[in-house]
């Protein structure tokens, strides 16, 4: 499967966006310590403002319908009225150039499969670092995923799990250059493309054209499937 038209545009966005560019951001969660909490922890970031507040699903749709130079919705999931994994829905319906990043308590599988799915590009959990978090922000801001190691390994737990029980035919092997595993582990490792291509000295340019072109020819839908792969065929060491 090809990258889809909304990582395309959101990658382009990044390509072209000014340094002094700052992220205009909704936080959506039902609880307001919660996001006082994030509020003050995003305002002390110079890359991205907190444009509006929105305590539910419904609320954050009409804020988006308010703000129209909102690029970044930070979603709770369980909410009164309406939870994330519905707004999620509607927003890359109706907002397609818009991200979404799931930050939640919850990390089963269940939620984690429900809001990928619904269109979120990341997921990360309340305990998170501000380091992690503001690195969740860059990455899906630059049209890639991020996923906190928890929420990482409960992925791989449910791939191998599906891995054990699934009795279907081998799909025809893929041949893959070995630049491309290279970049496939360091993918699989969360780094971003800046960081791989600082590691294999080559430009972040050519790291996003090696992106696309796996999940191409990998028929993947986005680089989660890439991180899926990577684990599977043994390029990466987070099964371990």
């Amino acid at each position: 499967m090809k990258m889809t038209a909304k990582d395309q545009t959101q990658s382009l966005k990044y390509q072209l966006r000014s340094p002094m560019t700052k992220t205009k951001i909704l936080l959506v969660d039902d609880h307001p310590v919660i996001r006082f909490g994030l509020v003050t922890l995003l305002e002390q970031q110079e890359e991205v403002e907190i444009v509006a507040e929105a305590e539910g699903g419904q609320d954050a749709l009409d804020k988006l319908e308010q703000h129209k130079d909102i690029e970044l919705v930070i979603m709770d999931i369980k909410m009164p009225d309406m939870d994330g994994i519905e707004a999620t829905q509607a927003i890359d319906k109706k907002y397609p150039n818009i991200v979404v990043l799931a930050l939640s308590m919850y990390d089963e599988q269940d939620y984690i499969s429900k809001m990928l799915e619904a269109g979120a590009s990341g997921y990360i959990l309340k305990n998170s670092s501000s380091e992690e978090i503001m690195k969740a922000v860059r990455m899906v801001m630059a049209g890639e995923n991020y996923f906190s190691s928890r929420v990482l390994d409960m992925m791989v737990s449910e791939y191998l799990r599906e891995k054990g029980v699934a009795n279907t035919t081998e799909p025809e092997e893929v041949v893959l250059t070995e630049r491309e595993k290279d970049i496939l582990k360091l993918i699989a490792e969360e780094k971003t493309s800046i960081e791989i291509g600082e590691a294999l000295e080559i430009s972040q340019r050519t790291v996003d054209t090696h992106r696309r072109n796996l999940i191409d020819k990998l028929d993947c839908k986005n680089t989660a499937g890439l991180v899926k792969f990577a684990i599977k065929k043994g390029y990466s060491n987070t099964e371990k």
